[in-house]
């Protein structure tokens, strides 16, 4: 196992790792190996007048070895960083050949106790997950986007309600095209430097990602707000109340948006702004998001409540197993809208389970505008009619006659 694998291996074992630091925990190991590979260069430029004879200094990617007579036996121990991950005090030797150096003994794998079957899991675990949210975020983008064409084409399907469905498919859209913006311009390439890469279209495209995550959130609490206000009342939301929310659902994160740009330009401007590892200013963007989860969840259950009273057997003539049906295909369907999932993990520190959290947030949330659009769009009955009215007008322009089906005034929808 070559020395540059042994680093991979390292690079790939402290990312996956939790441990806390001064420094950004991704970051702290690179920053160790840099300076270190600096110092070697720096006294191998110093011996450079040296005499030829013998074995010349040179890095190996994780350890310096010196200038060293034919027949020497080099030993050195194991690198500070290995400490990051072990508690040992091993040692890798080098003989100085006629040749030239010999191949480390024992390997740094054996030496300094680095386990490739842990990096190797990582690494499938987070490309399986890295695929499951590229499909997901795919075709979620692709439904919504049809989803948004055919509330918008058809004229009678133009009111609040489908209005405000409409804003929130688009920022499915926003985010799903922010994740790929995102993953193209800071993991395009294996060899990119995260911790020191720091260029403008890659910190545009993570405040793009903050600015459509967290509009998705707010446009689900005006979901949430509108759902409470018709059920509590027949209030009637004039165009004055839709600037309402669209000021809450667009406005309020481009204000929270700008608030971090500004602290991140002028008291954290570090790498690419992608890391937030114990960065104060991060609640400027997780706060808000924060809070509109908690409310999200307490409208929820207020809902809950509302639809348990709606169906009191007392008040209503069903069957008591009818009722729970009813109610539990309700619950069911307020759950995607709402993202009552993210509450799994709101209040929980960002390292706490960070495999489970990653499959919850990015694989669910993939996924859940495409569930959005297919029960608030393709499943809503008025759509399902408009749609139907409008195959068979052209039904009828097509073939100059008029089906049967025309006749019915009702289409009979099984939702």
């Amino acid at each position: 196992m070559s020395a540059l694998h042994i680093r991979g291996i390292l690079l790939t074992m402290y990312l996956s790792s939790t441990a806390l630091s001064s420094l950004h925990p991704e970051c702290e190991i690179v920053f160790q190996l840099e300076k270190e590979e600096r110092s070697c260069l720096r006294h191998i430029t110093e011996q450079s007048n040296s005499s030829t004879e013998g074995c010349r200094p040179f890095w190996d990617a994780v350890a310096c070895w010196p200038q060293a007579a034919v027949g020497e036996t080099v030993q050195r121990s194991c690198p500070d960083f290995f400490s990051f991950f072990r508690n040992n005090t091993g040692s890798v030797s080098r003989n100085c050949t006629r040749e030239g150096w010999s191949g480390p003994f024992p390997p740094y794998h054996i030496a300094c106790s680095v386990d490739d079957d842990i990096p190797e899991t990582q690494r499938s675990y987070f490309a399986t997950v890295k695929l499951i949210y590229t499909v997901g975020y795919s075709i979620s983008l692709v439904v919504l986007a049809v989803a948004v064409m055919i509330l918008l084409l058809f004229r009678r399907l133009r009111c609040a309600r489908n209005f405000i469905h409409i804003q929130l498919f688009v920022t499915f859209i926003l985010k799903a095209a922010a994740v790929f913006i995102k993953d193209a311009t800071l993991f395009s390439s294996d060899d990119t430097n995260h911790c020191t890469l720091s260029t403008f279209a890659c910190k545009a495209s993570v405040v793009f990602c903050h600015y459509c995550v967290m509009s998705n959130f707010f446009w689900l609490l005006v979901e949430a707000l509108y759902l409470n206000s018709l059920l509590l009342s027949s209030f009637y939301h004039s165009p004055r109340c839709l600037w309402g929310f669209c000021l809450l659902g667009w406005g309020v994160p481009v204000f929270f948006t700008i608030l971090w740009i500004g602290s991140r330009m002028y008291f954290e401007d570090t790498e690419c702004w992608d890391i937030n590892e114990d960065s104060p200013y991060w609640w400027i963007i997780k706060g808000p998001i924060v809070v509109s989860i908690a409310v999200n969840f307490i409208l929820f259950m207020n809902i809950i409540r509302i639809l348990i009273q709606k169906l009191n057997p007392r008040l209503i003539h069903f069957n008591n197993s009818s009722q729970y049906r009813r109610l539990t295909k309700s619950t069911l369907l307020l759950v995607p809208l709402f993202g009552t999932h993210y509450m799994v993990f709101n209040f929980l520190p960002d390292h706490f389970n960070v495999n489970l959290r990653l499959c919850v947030e990015l694989c669910v949330g993939s996924f859940q505008g495409l569930l959005v659009a297919i029960l608030y769009c393709f499943l809503n009955q008025e759509v399902q009619k408009e749609v139907h009215k409008q195959w068979l007008r052209w039904q009828e322009r097509s073939y100059a006659v008029v089906s049967p089906a025309a006749k019915c005034s009702q289409m009979d929808t099984p939702f």
